[in-house]
């Protein structure tokens, strides 16, 4: 999955990052942007928080580890969706890649999956896409064998 991220400007990365290692690596290629996930060790967790909110090229994005789904987020991913009103929701947690419109909440939902080597999924994902003027293109799932 590497060989992805020397095109990136940016990494996102929605948690269960597993070691200080592998955030050192990624940030080689790119700057990070990064929420620590429930597997996180206290040193993972002391660099990065809970839930990154911010905005990029117009559209406001917002990650928490687990966050659920439309229709069935967590009490805190709806209370940071409620509190920042984001564009863009990306959660981790269940290893399963899932793009889905959350019609309700005015957003893109957004789980990559789980592009590591370590877990119980059985293929890497990862999402990859441009940000042009505020909106989203050439948005590409990535898929690996483990």
């Amino acid at each position: 999955m590497e060989k992805y991220l020397p095109d990136a400007d940016e990494i996102w990365h929605a948690g269960d990052i597993g070691t200080l290692e592998v955030l050192e690596k990624t940030e080689a290629f790119a700057p990070v942007k990064a929420v620590y996930g429930n597997i996180d060790n206290h040193k993972i967790r002391s660099i990065v928080p809970e839930y990154n909110f911010f905005v990029t090229e117009g559209l406001k994005i917002l990650i928490l580890h687990i966050g659920g789904y439309p229709g069935r987020y967590t009490p805190r991913a709806k209370a940071l969706i409620r509190r920042f009103r984001p564009d863009v929701f990306v959660s981790g947690h269940s290893h399963i890649l899932k793009v889905m419109q959350d019609k309700e909440n005015r957003l893109l939902h957004l789980n990559p999956g789980a592009a590591g080597k370590s877990g119980f999924h059985k293929l890497r994902t990862m999402l990859r896409f441009q940000i042009d003027k505020g909106t989203i293109t050439g948005l590409e799932v990535i898929e690996r064998q483990r």
